[in-house]
């Protein structure tokens, strides 16, 4: 199908729709929520996903996620949508079992365009193995998509957020700076042929892959990185096991045309939010480049799978995922004692 100019529905794309995390923590503060044994993973850790136990072997996973449109082609906002989605699942080391879809579509969407976004979202459910069992729709002038997932995994195996260990060394399996990217496309920096290459190769692949490969290790700790940045994501990681991270930004895969656009001054609605999300826990050394600092806190939409790994299995787990597909896989960073959380970035010839 030709595109149809979906983001003239749309203020802003994809996870850089996000409410501000720093305005979202301040209405969320009141909130108490009850404590239940059954729920291994809530809303203590800034997790991916909620995991709740129903048997001694069984607990499911459960997330949603929904986006504004980044692209114009319905189809491959259907793809992209929906990978961003199961991400969370897969980010929890579990297997996605069935898939409901958020539809908040404008009247003047055409059928055609509604099927074409359902039919692409579909493409990967399917792909993921997991099946559509239904979904609901309401009007809404400005344009968003995603789905509900619910997934499952053996309580043992759950891979959370906040369980790194000192010693471990952090593996990212997608490049950064999508986020950019996609304010460049709406700016008119960046061809849509140039987004459009991104989106396929890399928004609208399935983190299954790399799920799949960091179960195969003493995998420690995991977190997929999407709307508040690596930072912001790596932020929640050091919280939850009071460890410190150093992030070797020369390290980072980036997509060449998001440093570019940087420079140029561009940047998305919520980077400065996110920025300010982890600023009393970020030292920045002399020696990292501004555009590389500002892609730290780029939102990124179905981004890479954050690993934490012992320093050991590292370069075997990068060399397995690189032989499965997982090109951009990259050793990024490592974890260490520390009193605080704390984020160190640096370049790797100053660690």
């Amino acid at each position: 199908m030709e595109a149809c100019g979906l983001t003239q529905f749309s203020t802003c794309g994809g996870c850089a729709a996000k409410l501000s995390p720093t305005r979202l923590s301040a209405a969320l503060e009141g909130l108490r929520i009850p404590k239940r044994d059954d729920v291994l993973i809530g809303t203590d850790t800034h997790d991916d996903a909620a995991v709740i136990q129903l048997s001694g072997d069984l607990a499911l996973v459960q997330t949603l996620d929904y986006v504004t449109p980044m692209i114009d082609d319905p189809f491959l906002f259907g793809q992209v949508a929906a990978a961003n989605a199961l991400s969370d699942v897969y980010a929890k080391g579990g297997k996605p079992l069935t898939a409901m879809n958020i539809c908040n579509f404008p009247e003047a969407l055409s059928g055609e365009t509604m099927l074409a976004i359902l039919e692409g979202g579909l493409s990967k459910i399917t792909e993921a193995g997991a099946v559509l069992v239904g979904g609901h729709t309401i009007r809404d002038p400005e344009l968003k998509y995603g789905l509900s997932v619910t997934g499952t995994i053996q309580p043992s195996k759950v891979i959370r957020n906040s369980t790194l260990r000192a010693g471990d060394v952090m593996v990212l399996t997608k490049r950064l700076g999508t986020g950019v990217m996609i304010t460049g496309y709406r700016k008119g920096a960046v061809s849509s042929e140039a987004l459009r290459d991104v989106a396929k190769s890399l928004l609208a692949v399935l983190n299954r892959t790399s799920s799949e490969t960091m179960q195969e290790f003493d995998t420690h700790g995991c977190t997929d990185v999407t709307g508040f940045g690596l930072a912001g994501h790596a932020l929640w990681m050091v919280k939850g096991a009071h460890v410190g991270m150093r992030i070797f930004t020369d390290k980072i895969p980036f997509c060449a045309e998001s440093l570019q656009l940087v420079a140029q001054g561009i940047r998305t609605g919520v980077t400065e939010s996110n920025r300010s999300l982890v600023a009393d826990f970020v030292q920045c050394g002399t020696s990292v480049p501004y555009e590389y600092e500002s892609l730290m806190y780029d939102p990124q939409t179905s981004g890479g799978l954050l690993i934490g790994v012992p320093e050991r299995q590292a370069e075997s787990l990068v060399r397995r995922l690189r032989e499965r597909g997982v090109a951009d896989a990259a050793i990024i960073g490592e974890v260490f004692e520390s009193p605080k959380p704390v984020i160190e970035l640096t370049s790797s010839n100053h660690r």
